[in-house]
């Protein structure tokens, strides 16, 4: 007997590679605030200058030596780097992130001097057998993702903590996660496989209010850092991130189509119980469905188109924009009753069809509950004329 082998590694992303360069530009970005007391981007920045192995540093006529994750600078380097009027204020930082145990450190040098070490970076950081010293703007260092949730957890991040937070849970091309494929996609690791979140959790992630997370998302969009990607009602958001893949992999970016975002989704559609219960959409007398046997009821069907037509619309469809569009829905062949399979075409007021989708029902058992469903739409789509 023959048998097929496939493998597959499933990865716990317990770290993030961070290149020192990505560091060093976005310290240099004044655009970009960083008043906040979640120390994520503090504590970045100085893993940012630690050493991979023992070298040596001569400041003020004294040789230094420095095991791995060490460094030493003048402390007004430091005030320079995390962006502080006073000197007394990167002490404090310094010294807030040793009681945590972050790091420890020493000031020498008639208090010019500062001389830090990163704890457990050996853990994080031997295992890549360097044999040589890293340059401190070029190479990359291992940022432990568990750190990033106690440093975010301390208290209101900066808008620098955000984009850091978005960076390190970045996800690009991973079968397990929807939308991956399109772009680095930001995915917080909430076990579900999909990126859609809402100010609401980014709110409470961040310390933050929701105006307040909504206008730092805008803000970094407009520094053309991400792409923010809505959808309508209450499903939430898609942020993707911009040149992180010429940064992680010197590859070049790619464009993000929002309105291939939108097909590449599946999104949860909640019915009610009652099937008089489900209210028309607007668009109910431009839907035609066929009088074909169908396993799930017309009101059914009908609510879930309009909510396609929404989708669609916000994502900048013309023809979903327009009152005598029609939605013609007929069955595939290959309908069964636990995947149901759709042909939606949108027909534009002159009977020339505009666009064509593929759309799949698949009834989804809600937790705690025996016997109702909740139906998860699919769409793939193309564009049959401009």
């Amino acid at each position: 007997m023959k048998y097929q082998l496939e493998l597959k590694q499933l990865v716990e992303y317990p770290r993030c590679r961070i290149y020192r360069n990505f560091i060093r530009t976005l310290t240099g970005d004044r655009s970009i605030r960083t008043n906040g007391n979640s120390y994520l981007f503090y504590f970045m920045l100085l893993c940012s200058y630690a050493n991979y192995r023992t070298s040596h540093r001569r400041l003020e006529g004294v040789s230094y030596t420095l095991t791995a994750g060490e460094w030493i600078c003048p402390l007004s380097e430091l005030q320079d780097s995390f962006r502080l009027r006073f000197q007394h204020q990167v002490l404090s930082i310094l010294q807030f992130l040793e009681e945590q145990h972050y790091i420890t450190y020493s000031v020498l040098g008639k208090n010019r001097l500062i001389k830090f070490s990163i704890q457990n970076w050996q853990k994080d950081n031997t295992v890549l057998g360097y044999s040589y010293p890293c340059k401190k703007e070029t190479g990359f260092f291992f940022f432990p993702i568990s750190k990033v949730h106690e440093l975010i957890g301390l208290g209101k991040c900066s808008e620098m903590d955000i984009l850091l937070d978005m960076w390190i849970h970045a996800i690009y091309n991973d079968t397990q996660v929807t939308g991956s494929d399109l772009g680095p996609v930001v995915y917080f690791r909430n076990c579900t496989g999909n990126p859609l979140t809402n100010y609401t959790e980014l709110a409470e992630r961040w310390g933050r209010s929701r105006s307040t997370v909504h206008r730092i998302l805008k803000k970094l969009e407009s520094l053309n850092l991400l792409t923010l990607v809505p959808f309508a009602g209450s499903s939430g958001s898609i942020i993707y991130l911009k040149n992180y893949l010429s940064t992680m992999f010197s590859i070049s970016d790619v464009m993000i189509d929002k309105e291939e975002v939108a097909l590449a989704l599946s999104l949860p559609v909640h019915l009610p119980d009652d099937e008089t219960a489900v209210p028309e959409p607007s668009i109910s007398e431009q839907i035609v469905i066929p009088d074909d046997e169908n396993t799930i009821p017309k009101p059914y069907i009908k609510f879930v188109i309009g909510k396609v037509a929404d989708l669609l619309q916000t994502q900048g469809l013309p023809c979903c924009q327009c009152k005598q569009a029609q939605y013609q829905l007929s069955n595939l062949s290959d309908s069964r009753r636990d995947c149901n399979i759709y042909s939606l075409q949108i027909i534009c007021p002159y009977g020339n069809m505009a666009y064509q989708f593929e759309m799949t029902l698949i009834p989804r058992q809600e937790p705690h509950t025996l016997f109702h469903t909740i139906p998860t739409t699919e769409l793939k789509g193309e564009d049959i004329h401009a």
